[in-house]
């Protein structure tokens, strides 16, 4: 007997296969002579190379591969804000939502354009089966682009993705699942990073949370020794959170409106991951990183975008959201802190300057060394731990117990880990040259890593060289 499938498309409308991506793409390739990395800030000849439905590297654990998902799972309404978006990226992550998600449970994708420069980057993508377009009569960024597309959203559950992804496979079930459970978690797929020069997966470790420094920037965790023990048993349950990186994740529509969207006094981009992170946690709702979910995301280094009026000048009353906060009968940030972010050290009142001492893409580090042991530089990671250092107002600079002490006062002298001892000369630095060097009081010789690959670094002469070149994440003091 033939069992005949009947696939209906809405009039007017194609099914992704069908549509022309040379025609679309090819309207926007840079010419011979142009930068590449002009508009988009990665490489867009070659994102405009890639087919739009490539084969992309499933990442996930293998216990994720046999896993089978509930079928009885709620539809999503998928919401894309974008501007200015490379075609080509744009068109890749529509189609990777339709080609890897079970078609039942995306019942619409939103593309809230937000007044590109061209209007047919997003108008013409509404051709496609499932494809909603909304447009912006105005810049309006971010917060109130997503705002706008979970409005107009008809599914229970909305799913926000950023405008340069690509799904893989059943990412998007595991994270429905959470939801259907608990309609007051919000969960997150790991994030799988796509090199923005050649578009090759780089993939992502499973073994992060998201988190952030005091200056307020998103940064990956790793996860403590206790909360790996615990996982080794079953590597892909889900991970708490204190912060998700805002890009990419799925909540409860209900739930999104109930705890109030987003803060849509806040302009452009930026910061808005943070906001609701806190809201989340602090208004009794939870942060899920879910390890079975992959998405592929292009990490650029630079905006691509710029901000109206300069980037100085997107401040605004939070007195609202303080009304909603009492509202909502939300903990206070003390409670966040000590219950879901207690590996996060807070500045002490002793501190001048905290956080990580950079000097260009390195970083100080212990190298896991203990007392009486050297220090170096390793690649920054800002994820705290052996790079996480405290300029004290008693002018040491420490790593937990353990302070930089110059052994022996001469240039070239290594510098050593020692516990902290109050009155020890050898252990007395300052901050120089509007706190971009950190010279030894009782020497008067700069800290200095010119020797740092052939055994640690050192104390010397001090000089303009860039060896000598620290700044510490945050200054408490100008």
């Amino acid at each position: 007997m033939c069992v005949c499938v009947c696939v209906c498309v809405h009039p007017g409308k194609v099914r992704w296969q069908d549509f022309d991506q040379d025609l679309y793409v090819g309207a926007t390739v840079v010419r011979p002579g142009q930068d590449p990395y002009a508009r988009n800030k990665f490489n867009q000849v070659e994102s405009d190379k890639l087919r739009m439905d490539r084969a992309v590297p499933d990442t996930r654990h293998d216990h994720c591969r046999h896993k089978q998902w509930k079928s009885d799972l709620p539809a999503s309404s998928v919401v894309i804000t974008f501007h200015n978006e490379a075609r080509s990226a744009l068109l890749r992550t529509v189609v990777s939502v339709l080609k890897k998600s079970p078609p039942h449970l995306v019942k619409e994708i939103i593309l809230v354009d937000d007044y590109s420069d061209n209007p047919e980057d997003g108008a013409l993508l509404g051709k496609i089966e499932k494809v909603r377009v909304l447009r912006n009569d105005r810049r309006e960024g971010l917060m109130r682009s997503r705002v706008r597309g979970a409005d107009a959203a008809t599914a229970p559950v909305l799913t926000f993705l950023d405008s340069h992804c690509e799904c893989n496979d059943h990412w998007l079930e595991p994270l429905l699942e959470r939801v259907a459970e608990d309609k007051t978690r919000v969960v997150s797929p790991i994030i799988d990073v796509i090199n923005m020069d050649n578009f090759q997966y780089v993939g992502a470790s499973a073994d992060l949370k998201g988190g952030f420094d005091w200056n307020l920037v998103f940064k990956w965790d790793y996860m403590t020794q206790e909360q790996r023990r615990a996982r080794q048993g079953n590597p892909i349950a889900p991970i708490k959170t204190p912060m998700i990186a805002g890009g990419l994740f799925v909540m409860d529509k209900e739930y999104f409106e109930q705890l109030g969207k987003y803060d849509m006094m806040m302009d452009v981009w930026g910061g808005e991951n943070l906001e609701i992170s806190f809201r989340v946690w602090q208004c009794g709702g939870s942060l899920e990183i879910i390890p079975c979910s992959r998405v592929g995301h292009v990490f650029r280094k630079q905006h691509p975008y710029t901000f109206p009026g300069g980037s100085g000048t997107v401040f605004a009353s939070i007195q609202s959201r303080l009304e909603m906060k009492k509202r909502l009968n939300c903990k206070p940030f003390k409670w966040y802190l000590e219950n879901v972010y207690p590996e996060l050290r807070v500045p002490d009142h002793q501190d001048i300057a905290f956080g990580a001492l950079q000097q260009g893409g390195n970083c100080l580090d212990t190298l896991g060394h203990f007392a009486d042991g050297v220090v170096g530089v390793y690649e920054c990671h800002n994820a705290g731990g052996n790079q996480e250092w405290a300029l004290t107002k008693d002018k040491s600079v420490k790593h937990m117990d353990l302070c930089l002490t110059v052994v022996d006062r001469t240039a070239g002298s290594l510098i050593k880990l020692q516990g902290c001892r109050e009155n020890d000369s050898r252990q007395k630095w300052e901050q120089i040259e509007s706190n971009s060097k950190l010279r030894h009081v009782g020497s008067n010789l700069c800290l200095d890593s010119r020797s740092a690959r052939m055994g640690g670094l050192t104390v010397e002469v001090c000089s303009p060289s860039l060896t000598q070149q620290w700044k510490f994440t945050l200054n408490l003091q100008s």
